[in-house]
């Protein structure tokens, strides 16, 4: 599948207890936090934006940091189970937020569950101020949803529909493409292998 198509699931829509479960069970890799902190160089008093934030790991560590984050995720579960202070519940597509509000953005195992991927990241551009950084971390997948069957399994009790999760197999040529398209300039990409194989990208808001 190219990068950017939309794909519509399939099935039943998951209950919300279902929900809740896969909003505690979001794991955090700690080692996550050395990969931003060397390529987002969160600062105190940094206004960071984490888009698919869970619960708000990576949200409370940024605050821990000292600085004023914010996480937002679709789930409408969240809201009850975040251990961060401020974590909301809302679209990546229709971001409620001014426009260059924020100085950093970061989606860590985020932006492959987005159906309309192209106009997420034109939002993130939007809410991004001028010369600010964001940062993607996004699986490398040898097959589309091979890394989401765990969570299938949680949310539909079907391994078999891990592709309704992961809606994109991305490469950082795919993402490069997509944000150059949305007036983002790519900084850098690498891949790390943590729990599993993974691609970082690095992009910037241009002056």
């Amino acid at each position: 599948m190219e990068a950017g198509t939309t794909r519509r699931a399939k099935g039943t829509v998951p209950s919300s207890d279902r929900l809740r479960r896969y909003a505690l069970r979001q794991p955090w890799d700690r080692r996550h936090l050395a990969t931003i902190r060397r390529l987002l160089d969160p600062r105190p008093g940094d206004r960071i934006l984490e888009v698919g934030c869970g619960p708000g790991h990576l949200t409370r560590r940024l605050e821990d940091l000292g600085c004023q984050a914010t996480g937002i995720d679709a789930n409408p579960e969240v809201a009850d189970t975040a251990i961060a202070r401020d974590v909301r519940v809302m679209r990546v597509e229709e971001l409620a937020f001014p426009d260059g509000h924020f100085d950093k953005i970061v989606a860590v195992h985020a932006i492959e569950h987005f159906p309309r991927l192209e106009q997420a990241l034109a939002e993130m551009a939007r809410v991004l101020r001028t010369g600010g950084t964001m940062l993607l971390i996004y699986p490398a997948e040898p097959i589309r949803g091979l890394f989401a069957v765990p969570d299938a399994i949680t949310i539909y009790h079907n391994p078999f529909r891990a592709r309704e999760l992961h809606l994109h197999k991305l490469r950082p040529a795919d993402v490069r493409a997509l944000a150059e398209a949305v007036g983002l300039a790519h900084v850098h990409s690498e891949f790390n292998l943590l729990s599993s194989p993974q691609f970082v990208t690095v992009l910037q808001k241009p002056g």
